[in-house]
């Protein structure tokens, strides 16, 4: 995610580590938030669940272990410690996770996998360790988003996955301009038809662009991804919407941008009465209030009753 603080991606020294239950994966709904264990005093999922009604999380960020292999965060491990911990916190109460890989710094697999192949069973590790429904690819930066053999890798890889995993989500998250795609995104959405990488969503992350009305650029940013959508794939409007994914971020963006509680609302109305396949926010972590607190890691820098945007995230 294309967040506030380059050094989000930083472990966490105070996580501690916990033994993990097994429990079966659900259905993932389209409404999941950002949740980051390794920054912004990473709250309890079941309770927010508890009071938000949300089912569903975007669990970031797997990155590279400094090779092919998936870490949490490039170090805490896959398995077995406070990421699976809070998973199985997650299912145990009747949701499930998106694991999101990438992001916008740190030591990504894209460019540490040498192959689509390669990339692929990399993929395949998360999916294997807890049998999951889908799967985020947060693909942004230079080594990633606007390197196209990197581009090229990740879209080979998802067709890969796509085919050893019949029935998973598969989803791609960018920036945007506040019209739409930009040439990277564009030059993404074209690769994914003519690799036929049968993405499933294309979500963008209409923020940090200098906007002083979010829900108005969000609205024409996400039309602008369907009409490309349509174009490339010659899908409907109807049919194109529903592979459209909007996540936003809640409150104070890194360029002072406002996302206040009615304007949040507002998206996930047009985004509902439109039909799109996804809705996500970055991030749970910041969905408490600090009125005047700038852009902080651990609330949104706005006033606003606590996880209100996850609740209205639920309501998708």
């Amino acid at each position: 995610m294309k967040s506030l603080l380059a050094g989000a991606l930083a472990v966490a020294a105070s996580l501690s580590f916990l033994p993990a239950a097994s429990a079966a994966p659900v259905a993932v709904a389209p409404a999941a938030p950002y949740l980051f264990l390794g920054w912004g005093e990473p709250p309890s999922p079941s309770a927010v669940m508890e009071a938000t009604g949300v089912r569903s999380f975007t669990m970031a960020f797997v990155l590279s272990d400094g090779g092919c292999s998936p870490a949490w965060d490039g170090s805490r491990p896959l398995t077995g410690g406070a990421d699976q911990a809070a998973i199985d916190e997650i299912r145990a109460a009747g949701g499930d996770i998106v694991p999101s890989f990438g992001g916008w710094s740190g030591n990504k697999l894209g460019p540490n996998c040498e192959s689509p192949e390669a990339l692929a069973g990399a993929y395949q590790e998360v999916i294997d360790a807890y049998g999951l429904p889908a799967i985020d690819i947060d693909i942004e930066n230079t080594d990633e988003f606007e390197n196209e053999a990197v581009q090229d890798r990740i879209l080979g890889a998802l067709k890969i996955v796509k085919a050893n995993n019949p029935g998973i989500q598969t989803i791609v998250t960018f920036g945007t301009t506040t019209t739409g795609p930009n040439y990277y995104g564009n030059r993404l959405i074209d690769q994914a038809k003519a690799l036929d990488a049968g993405i499933d969503v294309f979500t963008i992350m209409p923020f940090d662009f200098g906007s002083s009305d979010i829900e108005t650029d969000t609205i024409a940013a996400a039309t602008g991804l369907k009409d490309k959508l349509v174009s490339t794939f010659g899908w409907s409007d109807a049919e194109a919407y529903r592979h459209v994914g909007i996540s936003g971020m809640n409150g104070l963006s890194d360029q002072q941008e406002m996302t206040s509680v009615d304007t949040w609302t507002a998206i996930r109305d047009w985004a509902s009465s439109n039909g799109l396949g996804r809705l996500a926010f970055w991030a749970v972590n910041r969905d408490r209030p600090c009125a005047g607190g700038g852009v902080q890691s651990n609330c949104s820098g706005i006033d606003q009753p606590e996880w209100e945007f996850t609740r209205i995230t639920a309501g998708f």
